[in-house]
């Protein structure tokens, strides 16, 4: 693990800052060790921030504040009553609007110079990695451990920094995984908790301004990262109490017997520790069978516009979400048969459709690699776009 005096600045520095710039940093230009190369630096960063609930609504404020040039927003969740007790960058008036629109909104109206952009999406392994290489940082702020340890490897995949805050109650934790320099969320937390042993906000409660502490500490564990300054939480967790208003900070190091992280994977089904496991087939397996006189049955669960695009030829169409609800209202599947294979862009949505039918004893494996790596090998299997059609 590197020195605090070993970091180096994350990102270069960008042009000349404007004479407005100069005025909006003139209190952090002043700081002793800040500089105008810092604030440039500042100007010329990335930063990704994946939540725009209590920790994002406080985060975001900071950054742009700060003069950070480029600030991108996950979530797809709407603003309601019962957030704006803790996200208070949310007003009254924005109750059902989007919550990444919300809070471009709130940041355009602190700095209109900042770039703002909305990504209002459910983050995923299908887009995970595709999002993450816009940007020179993430921060997690988000509330479910799945998001977390998708978070933590894609960062790592991408090569970046991922700064993650989680708080629950009155007490908030805040680190920084870095793989290049130091451990990650995994070495911290190799296996997610049980099921129902762990309660959300919404069941457990939250201190409001806790949101604010550990918002404001993820903010400024990216300025330090950004300019090259201080000692970032590097194989570092830092956990505030609020109630007894201390804080402690724990070291911890990589896990040498951890599994290497190589691809995403379906981490909601990562974290349910319930399903059945469930066996993928590689793209050369499919083909040969297709090409076979038995060809598999094929079940699609992308969205309609991925299949829109391209599908196999002759597979049955459902998409995942409305397989999950059907799987749980115990509705019949009779149109799907006792054995399929099932397939999605990348591979996370169709394993975890695979072992939802595995669970209703349904024979079901899975396309390693998605539709692209059978597309790569034969795309004479592939279908001309077309209407869609379901199960």
């Amino acid at each position: 693990m590197m020195s605090e005096l070993d970091f180096p600045a994350l990102v270069g520095p960008g042009a000349e800052l404007s004479d407005e710039q100069r005025q909006r940093a003139a209190r952090q230009l002043s700081l002793p060790g800040f500089d105008l190369l810092a604030q440039r630096r500042l100007a010329a960063a990335r930063v990704l921030v994946i939540g725009a609930g209590g920790l994002g609504s406080a985060c975001i404020p900071y950054l742009v504040g700060a003069g950070v040039g480029t600030v991108g927003i996950v979530d797809d969740d709407l603003v309601e009553l019962s957030n704006l007790h803790r996200q208070i960058t949310h007003t009254t008036a924005n109750i059902g609007v989007a919550k990444t629109a919300s809070l471009a909104q709130a940041a355009t109206a602190l700095d209109p110079n900042v770039r703002i952009i909305e990504h209002t999406l459910r983050l995923d392994s299908d887009n995970a990695l595709e999002i993450f290489a816009n940007y020179d940082l993430v921060i997690d702020g988000s509330d479910n451990f799945p998001t977390r340890y998708l978070s933590n490897d894609a960062a790592q995949l991408s090569g970046i920094p991922l700064i993650w805050g989680s708080i629950l109650q009155h007490h908030g934790q805040v680190s920084v995984a870095w793989h290049e320099h130091g451990p990650g969320y995994r070495d911290l937390f190799p296996v997610p908790p049980a099921p129902g042993t762990v309660p959300d906000c919404a069941v457990g409660g939250v201190l409001p301004g806790l949101c604010g502490t550990i918002g404001s500490l993820l903010a400024t564990e990216a300025l330090k990262l950004i300019a090259g300054i201080g000692a970032p939480l590097v194989g570092k967790v830092l956990i505030y109490d609020a109630l007894a208003a201390n804080t402690r900070t724990l070291e911890y190091s990589r896990d040498p017997q951890a599994a290497e992280v190589t691809e995403l994977i379906d981490y909601v089904l990562f974290c349910s520790g319930s399903l059945p496991e469930v066996q993928g087939i590689d793209a050369a397996a499919l083909a040969e069978a297709l090409a076979g006189g038995e060809a598999p049955v094929l079940l699609d669960v992308r969205n309609e516009d991925e299949r829109f695009e391209r599908h196999i030829a002759g597979s049955l169409f459902m998409p995942l979400p409305e397989l999950e609800a059907a799987i749980e209202a115990g509705a019949a599947l009779d149109q799907i048969p006792g054995q399929v294979t099932v397939y999605c862009a990348r591979g996370p949505r169709s394993q975890r459709a695979a072992a939802f039918l595995a669970g209703r004893g349904i024979n079901a494996n899975y396309l390693e690699g998605g539709i692209p790596a059978l597309a790569a090998l034969a795309p004479n299997l592939l279908a001309e776009p077309s209407n869609v059609e379901g199960v």
